[in-house]
C-alpha cells in the first residue's frame, strides 16, 4: 500500500493528521483563540489537499460527473455541521448567510479563481460544455425553487402566512429532483471511460483506499470546521463583524474549503472538466440538499427553526450571481479575465454584507 503512495502523498498524509490532532486539543484546551483559529485553519487546508489529491485519483476511473458529485457530497459536510450547530444555539441569521455564501462562494469565488489560475497557466480552457449547461441549468431551477418562499413573503400573497408549509414543500420537492439528477450526473462519456481504462497503471492509488480516504477526510473536515467556527466566535466580537458578514463570508468559506481547493487545483492542471464540475456541483447540492435539508432537520434537532425565507439582499445577490456565472460558462470556454470578473463581483458583494 505505502509503494503507490508519493513521498508528498505520504508528508500531506502525516501533517494532515498531526494538525488534527493539534486542533482538537486546541478546541477543548484553554488556549489563545487566534492561535485555535490559525490551527485549525491550516488543518482544513491539510485536509483539502487531501481530499484533491483522492478526486484526483478517482477523476479518470469515475468520469467527471461521479467525481463532481461525490466529492461535493462530501464536501458540503462541514457546511451541513456547522449549520446545524448554529441552528441549535438560535443564530439563524448566520445559517441564511451561510447557505446564500456557500452558493456564491462557489460560483463567484472558487469558480473566479480557478478561471484566473488555469487561464494564466494554460490560456483558454475547454469544457464539456452540454454538461456545464445541464448543471447550470439544474442550479438556476434549484435556486429559483429555493427562492420561492422568499418571493411569497416579499410580496405579501396569501401563501406569505404559511412559509414554514411552503418551505417544507419546497424542501422535499427539491430532494426528490436532486435523487432523480442523480444518475445522469454520475454517467460517464465514451471519452471517459476509454481514459478509466488506463487509469490502474502504476502510481495509482487503489479505488478503495482513494474513496476511503474521501469518506475519512470529509468527516474530519465537518469536526474542524465546528472547531474552526468555535474558535472565530471572539474574533467575531473582537473585530465587530456582523452575523451576515460571518455568515455569507467566512462559515461560507470555511465549511467550503475542500471545494475551494480542490476546484483551484483542478484548474491548474488543465483538468476544466474536473474542475467545472466538482464546483458547480457544490452549489448545486447546496440548493437540492442542503437547503432543503435544514428545513426539515431543524424540527427536530431543537433551537431555532429555518425556512427557506431570506432577507431580500440575499436573494437578489444570489440570483444576479447565477444569471451572471450562466452567461460566463455558456460557451464552453473560460479565460483568466472572466474569472477576475467574478472575483471582482464576489467582493463587492462581500464587502456590502461588512456592516449586516
Amino acid at each position: 500500500m505505502l509503494a503507490t503512495l508519493s513521498r508528498s502523498d505520504r508528508l500531506v498524509l502525516v501533517l494532515g493528521a498531526l494538525l488534527t490532532v493539534f486542533a482538537g486539543v486546541t478546541r477543548y484546551v484553554d488556549i489563545n483563540s487566534v492561535l485555535a483559529f490559525i490551527v485549525a485553519g491550516l488543518t482544513i487546508a491539510a485536509l483539502a489537499t487531501l481530499v484533491g489529491r483522492s478526486v484526483d485519483q478517482l477523476g479518470e476511473r469515475l468520469g467527471a460527473g461521479a467525481t463532481g458529485v461525490l466529492q461535493s457530497a462530501l464536501g458540503n459536510l462541514p457546511e451541513l455541521f456547522v449549520c446545524i450547530f448554529a441552528l441549535r444555539a438560535g443564530l439563524t441569521e448566520v445559517v441564511q448567510a451561510a447557505v446564500i455564501g456557500s452558493i456564491l462562494g462557489n460560483v463567484l469565488l472558487v469558480l473566479g479563481l480557478a478561471f484566473l489560475v488555469g487561464g494564466l497557466r494554460h490560456g483558454t480552457q475547454q469544457f464539456d460544455s452540454e454538461r456545464a449547461r445541464t448543471i447550470n441549468a439544474m442550479m438556476l431551477l434549484a435556486v429559483a425553487a429555493m427562492l420561492i418562499p422568499s418571493l411569497t413573503h416579499a410580496v405579501h400573497t396569501p401563501a406569505a402566512s404559511h412559509e414554514r408549509a411552503l418551505s417544507d414543500i419546497a424542501a422535499v420537492v427539491l430532494l426528490v429532483v436532486f435523487a432523480c439528477s442523480v444518475p445522469a450526473s454520475i454517467r460517464k462519456s465514451a471519452d471517459e471511460s476509454a481514459a478509466a481504462h488506463d487509469a490502474a497503471g502504476e502510481g495509482r492509488w487503489p479505488l478503495w483506499f482513494a474513496v476511503g480516504m474521501l469518506a475519512v477526510t470529509g468527516v474530519l473536515a465537518a469536526f474542524v470546521s465546528d472547531w474552526f467556527v468555535h474558535a472565530l466566535q471572539p474574533a467575531i466580537q473582537t473585530l465587530h463583524i456582523s452575523q451576515a458578514f460571518a455568515g455569507l463570508v467566512i462559515v461560507a468559506i470555511a465549511g467550503n474549503a475542500v471545494e475551494n481547493v480542490v476546484g483551484i487545483q483542478l484548474a491548474a492542471r488543465n483538468q476544466a472538466d474536473y474542475a467545472l464540475s466538482v464546483i458547480l456541483n457544490s452549489p448545486l447540492q447546496i440548493a437540492l440538499v442542503l437547503a432543503p435539508a435544514l428545513v426539515l432537520v431543524s424540527y427536530v434537532i431543537g433551537g431555532a427553526a429555518f425556512t427557506l425565507v431570506f432577507p431580500p439582499a440575499l436573494v437578489a445577490v444570489v440570483i444576479a450571481s447565477v444569471l451572471a456565472v450562466t452567461l460566463v460558462i455558456i460557451d464552453g470556454e473560460s479565460f483568466w479575465l472572466e474569472g477576475a470578473a467574478l472575483l471582482g463581483l464576489y467582493v463587492v458583494i462581500a464587502a456590502s454584507f461588512w456592516w449586516g
